[in-house]
């Protein structure tokens, strides 16, 4: 795909992190960018510094997905590319011992069901439904493509650590519903990749000590640091032009396998 003016996409969690920096690059390349997020604050602002559009969406309520997508096309018409970047991250073992009872408890659903439903149904969500709008538009280029989602899983989903069985699970989804639906979609002209990002320098690690961040850093075979969010950017922006990219899930991680703990 040609990136440029004509162009419209959409990035869930785009206020920061990875969606920041995917949600800059795009717009740097003259796309019309609407971004989602719940946080409203640091989406405007992101969104006024780049030249975007901010839309307040919780990617797990049906509605509020609705009423973002039709706010963001009536802003800047329908999308052609859809970036999916919102997630979150809960670390719990699946049995941990009661420090005042001494009982074994298991990973409670709540907490398990909260990642499953962001992480994974979130995505589910956003795809089917800018899947749709994206049928509605008139194929481009000499090959008939119509658009393109990027997914977010996470090098988790091949070497998830002890105490990220849910967002292992939720990004191991993310990963296995890629070659299907681009399979679905490719009667249509929309592509579907997934970027698997390894340690990324993300608003996650900003609450770990510097030691626990320059130790993961040091994991990384080369380069041997933390991931830039330019980098899944750079990669992302990549997918959206290079129409031969389609049904994958790319590892985005320095060589580094993540150890059981």
């Amino acid at each position: 795909m040609q990136l440029g003016s004509d162009i419209s996409a959409i990035v869930t969690g785009g206020a920061s992190g990875l969606g920041g920096a995917t949600a800059k690059a795009l717009a740097g390349k003259g796309v019309k960018v609407s971004i989602l997020d719940l946080n409203a604050k640091q989406g405007e602002a992101h969104a006024e510094a780049i030249g975007a559009r901010f839309f307040a969406c919780d990617v797990t309520n049906e509605a509020s997905i609705d009423a973002a997508l039709a706010a963001a096309r009536a802003a800047n018409g329908q999308e052609r590319i859809l970036v999916n970047c919102a997630g979150i991250a809960i670390g719990k073992r699946i049995t941990r011992k009661n420090r005042d009872t001494g009982a074994i408890e298991p990973h409670d659903l709540a907490s398990f069901a909260k990642v499953i439903q962001v992480n994974l149904t979130g995505t589910f969500l956003m795809t089917a439904k800018c899947a749709a709008g994206m049928q509605s538009l008139s194929p481009s280029g000499p090959d008939g493509e119509r658009g393109v989602v990027v997914c977010t899983a996470s090098i988790a989903a091949e070497d998830g650590q002890i105490g990220q069985v849910a967002y292992a699970a939720s990004k191991g989804g993310v990963m296995a519903m890629t070659l299907p639906i681009a399979r679905d979609l490719a009667q249509s002209g929309i592509r579907v990749a997934t970027i698997m990002p390894g340690l990324f320098h993300t608003p996650m690690f900003d609450g770990l000590p510097d030691e626990a961040r320059d130790a993961l850093a040091a994991s990384v075979p080369f380069p041997s640091r933390l991931g830039s969010p330019t980098e899944y950017a750079a990669l992302a922006v990549h997918i959206c032009e290079n129409i031969m990219l389609n049904g994958v899930s790319i590892r985005l991680d320095g060589a580094v396998r993540l150890a059981p703990r």
